[in-house]
C-alpha cells in the first residue's frame, strides 16, 4: 500500500547498468556469487550446528553472522538478478518492506561484529574468566542487545522513508530500495529525513567501530606484553579473520551513509552498495573457512566422517 500522502504506487528499479550488452555477463557472474554466498553461509551454519567441537561463543556469534549474512543477500539478490533481464517493478509496500529488512540485517551485522570484537578482547585479555564472563546467558543477552538495535534502526529509516511524498517520478536509480536514491525521488523537502539518516547511520556504525577500536587497542596492548613469539603469533591469529570482516563491511558501509547524498554520486553509491550488500557476504564464511584452524579441521573430520560412513 503507498503512503497516504503520496500519488505513488510502485516504483521501478533501474538496476546496476543500462547497457544491454552487460545484462547477461553481468546476471551471470551475480548468479555464481549469490550461489557461493547461499552455499557458504548455510555451510558454516550447519557445521557449527553439528559439531559440538564448535559450541563456543565466538562460533555462537559467527553462527548468526553467517545468517544475517545469508538472510540480507537474499532479501537483495533476487531482486537485482530480476533487473538484469525483465523491468524490475517493485510495489511501496513492497519496497519499504525490503527496505525494513535490508535495514534490520545491516545495522544488526554492525552490532555483531562489535559484539565479536568484545568476546576476542575478552578471550586474549581475561582468559581465566573467559568462560564466566562469556557464558550463554551473556551471549544470548548481547545478541538479544543486537537485533534490538537492528530492529529499532530499522524502523526509524523506514518510518523516515515512508513519511516521504512521492508525486510522480518513480525510477529508483539503484538496484535496490535504499535510502539515498529514494530521498531523490521526493517532491518534498527531505533536511530532515537525511538528518535523520546521518544521525542513525552515525549511531548503529559509529557506536560498533568506537566499540571494536576500544576491543582491539586493549587486545594490542595485552599482546605486547606476551614475551613469546608463538603466543603472539597465535593471539593475532585469532583475530585476523574479523579484522578483515570489520575493514570489508564497514569501510564500504561507512563510505555511503557518512557521507551527505549530494557529495556521492549515486552511480559510485550503487557500487559501494553492491559491496557490502553482495560481495562482503560471500567472502565472510571463506574468511572465516580459510583462515580459521578449528573451522578447517573441524570441516576436514566431518568430509572424512561422510566419506567412510
Amino acid at each position: 500500500m503507498a503512503a497516504k500522502n503520496s500519488s505513488v504506487t510502485e516504483f521501478i528499479l533501474t538496476g546496476l547498468t543500462d547497457q544491454p550488452g552487460l545484462r547477461i555477463p553481468l546476471f551471470s557472474l551475480f548468479l555464481g556469487i549469490f550461489m557461493v554466498t547461499l552455499l557458504g553461509n548455510l555451510g558454516l551454519i550447519t557445521l557449527i550446528g553439528l559439531n559440538s567441537r564448535l559450541h563456543t561463543p565466538m562460533y555462537f556469534f559467527l553462527f548468526n553472522l553467517s545468517f544475517v549474512d545469508f538472510c540480507y543477500s537474499t532479501t537483495i539478490t533476487p531482486r537485482m538478478l530480476k533487473s538484469f533481464i525483465s523491468k524490475s517493478i517493485i510495489l511501496h509496500a513492497e519496497c519499504m518492506t525490503q527496505l525494513f529488512f535490508f535495514c534490520f540485517f545491516v545495522i544488526s551485522e554492525s552490532f555483531l561484529l562489535s559484539a565479536m570484537a568484545y568476546d576476542r578482547y575478552v578471550a586474549i585479555c581475561k582468559p581465566l574468566v573467559y568462560t564466566v564472563t562469556m557464558s550463554p546467558q551473556v551471549c544470548l543477552f548481547l545478541l538479544l542487545g543486537v537485533y534490538v538495535m537492528g530492529f529499532s534502526g530499522a524502523m526509524v529509516h523506514m518510518g523516515s522513508i515512508a513519511s516521504l511524498t512521492f508525486c510522480h517520478d518513480n525510477l529508483v536509480n539503484h538496484f535496490m530500495c535504499d535510502i539515498f536514491p529514494l530521498l531523490e525521488l521526493s517532491c518534498n523537502s527531505t533536511y530532515v529525513h537525511e538528518l535523520v539518516v546521518f544521525v542513525c547511520a552515525a549511531t548503529d556504525i559509529g557506536m560498533p567501530i568506537v566499540t571494536i577500536f576500544i576491543s582491539y587497542g586493549l587486545i594490542l596492548s595485552s599482546i605486547l606484553h606476551i614475551h613469546s613469539t608463538e603466543g603472539r603469533s597465535k593471539a593475532f591469529s585469532t583475530c585476523s579473520s574479523h579484522i578483515i570482516v570489520v575493514s570489508l563491511f564497514f569501510g564500504s558501509g561507512a563510505f555511503v551513509y557518512l557521507k551527505p547524498p549530494s557529495t556521492l554520486p549515486l552511480n559510485q553509491e550503487k557500487v559501494s552498495s553492491l559491496f557490502y550488500t553482495i560481495v562482503v557476504p560471500m567472502l565472510n564464511p571463506l574468511i572465516y573457512s580459510l583462515r580459521n584452524k578449528d573451522v578447517k579441521v573441524t570441516l576436514r573430520k566431518t568430509l572424512e566422517r561422510k566419506i567412510f560412513f
